[in-house]
């Protein structure tokens, strides 16, 4: 039996490091548990890139797909309030209609080769924006450094989705360089530190009873669906897609106060056609009546679900708060491969439809 093209071995109650590793080939696991080092690398490597400093009153359109635009949508919750001009992320082949010369345009493709980052690139560069590229390589580079782009150049091995620490450190970064926010660079610092407390706490060497391997326990064999608002919004769009990719199942993420208007209908029927849990994702900041919403919305499906859960950022600054999620969502996600008894790297349904694609 196989699970998303991968060999599936004997699923196992442990999640320790050694029952971890006889799934994780391609060690998904040290990737994530290197967020801390990642950030502080990401802020080096911005540095050494010698981005030139253009204040643009249309703001940052940080153009991704997949694990490279999560990374603009996580800076954009860690400046909040702060961000003096907009900042959107585009995920498709054209940047927004109102792109003009005055807005700069972030371009981030981990492999430097995909395809709709591409047409942004080239979108950019026709309007005369101010564009910036953050990769590996690939003809992204090639393009930058034809057209006297700056580069932010990324390490390679890794999946694109392990790279999420210096995709949002790179939109960080540049969103202070362009005038749509202050510069956190001290905070990033503060922020690896806290990170590499909360990995020794929800990591492999932890209890079985710490709250990340026991939400994985609680989430195994259900469709998650997680909730955020605001700050931990785009966080839950992270655990999704880390579930999808690397436990390679079905998960879902919908948005608080929104979801009470359409999704929370639909829990009444959840049992009829599987198991569901809920996760919903809490921050200190969360605007008060949406916590009231997170309890009475918890409670009122709670029937139908089979199971929910509550669980609140760690920190003191917003990209502490940020990247805490960040790191236990990518725990869980791990630690459900493992009981499943899947490999969490390989993704060749993606593989395979990038090669389709290539032939037409």
């Amino acid at each position: 039996m196989s699970e998303g093209g991968s060999a599936a071995t004997p699923t196992t109650d442990s999640l320790s490091r050694e029952a971890i590793a006889r799934v994780d080939s391609s060690h998904q696991l040290d990737d994530v548990l290197a967020l801390p080092e990642h950030l502080r690398d990401a802020l080096w490597r911005v540095e050494s890139a010698i981005i030139e400093q253009r204040d643009t009153p249309a703001g940052l359109v940080v153009a991704g797909m997949g694990g490279s635009a999560i990374g603009g949508a996580l800076a954009r919750a860690a400046l909040g309030d702060h961000s003096s001009r907009p900042i959107f992320v585009t995920r498709a082949y054209g940047l927004p209609p109102w792109t003009t010369p005055d807005t700069t345009v972030l371009c981030a493709s981990y492999s430097g080769n995909t395809e709709e980052t591409l047409a942004c690139y080239e979108s950019a560069g026709a309007l005369g924006a101010h564009r910036v590229v953050v990769t590996t390589g690939g003809r992204l580079a090639e393009m930058a450094r034809r057209d006297g782009v700056s580069v932010i150049p990324l390490p390679g091995g890794f999946q694109p989705r392990a790279a999420v620490a210096y995709m949002t450190v790179a939109a960080l970064e540049v969103a202070a360089l362009c005038g749509a926010g202050p510069r956190l660079t001290s905070e990033i610092d503060v922020a690896a530190s806290h990170t590499e407390q909360l990995a020794s706490e929800w990591g492999p060497d932890a209890p079985e009873e710490c709250v990340s391997k026991s939400l994985a326990r609680t989430l195994h064999r259900t469709v998650p669906v997680i909730a955020g608002s605001g700050l931990t919004a785009p966080i839950a769009y992270r655990w999704k897609t880390q579930i999808n990719e690397n436990a390679k199942q079905p998960a879902f993420s919908h948005e608080l106060p929104e979801l009470d208007h359409n999704e929370i209908v639909g829990w009444e029927g959840a049992p009829e056609v599987g198991r569901f849990s809920a996760v919903f994702l809490d921050d200190s900041d969360t605007h008060p009546r949406v916590k009231k919403r997170i309890d009475l919305t918890e409670r009122l499906i709670a029937s139908g679900a089979a199971s929910c859960a509550t669980v609140q950022t760690r920190g003191e600054t917003t990209i502490e708060r940020v990247i805490s999620l960040v790191l236990l969502g990518d725990l869980i996600s791990i630690y459900l491969a493992a009981l499943k008894g899947v490999d969490p790297g390989p993704v060749p349904v993606i593989e395979k439809l990038k090669a389709d694609l290539g032939r037409r």
